[in-house]
């Protein structure tokens, strides 16, 4: 009996769906940008409940004194270490999402991805430096130009893409190790 050779199909892998695609231009990082200013507002309204209950049990446990404040909103609005506070939630926000998925919830909705030039997710060392060479969304500009990466991608060595609805649908991506079992 003779042996049959499995056909090889010529659909491109994982990796090689997410390197082909398109760099982002300037508006949809803007649309991306919006929306994620909504998620983040809301996540700062529930980090600060959070903090007016730490403020209120250490008040009354008599671990802080609020006497010389008006109110609790007073002592926060003083307080460097909750300034310090909020501005790591956002960083731990970005972060995560950027590192481990390659998209935030604004960026999902517009089916942007950040990625490394192989297609692979960004380290968490990726997404400080973009996050800080970002000047709070203004090294977008550069993305005004056709097919050119914003300020805070080349510093971070990065690019956002544009994706299919196919690859912006599936769930999953996981980086590398999912790109290598597509490969057999």
């Amino acid at each position: 009996m003779a042996k049959r050779n499995p056909k090889k199909s010529n659909k491109p892998t994982l990796q090689e769906q997410y390197q082909s695609c398109p760099r982002a231009n300037f508006l949809k990082r803007l649309g991306a940008y919006i929306y994620d200013l909504f998620a983040i507002t809301a996540l700062l309204m529930l980090a600060t409940i959070f903090a007016v209950l730490v403020v209120i049990i250490s008040n009354k446990m008599g671990i802080i004194n609020l006497d010389a404040y008006k109110d609790i909103a007073d002592y926060l609005a003083n307080n460097l270490i909750f300034a310090g506070y909020l501005a790591a939630v956002i960083i731990a926000f970005y972060g995560y999402f950027w590192s481990k998925a390659g998209q935030t919830i604004g960026m999902k909705a517009w089916r942007l991805r950040v990625q490394n030039s192989d297609g692979s997710n960004i380290s968490f060392t990726q997404s400080l430096i973009r996050m800080a060479t970002s000047a709070f969304g203004l090294g977008n500009i550069s993305a005004l130009f056709k097919n050119t990466n914003a300020f805070q991608d080349l510093w971070a060595e990065c690019e956002v893409v544009v994706l299919t609805k196919e690859l912006s649908s599936w769930k999953g991506f996981k980086g590398l190790a999912f790109m290598e079992q597509d490969k057999k």
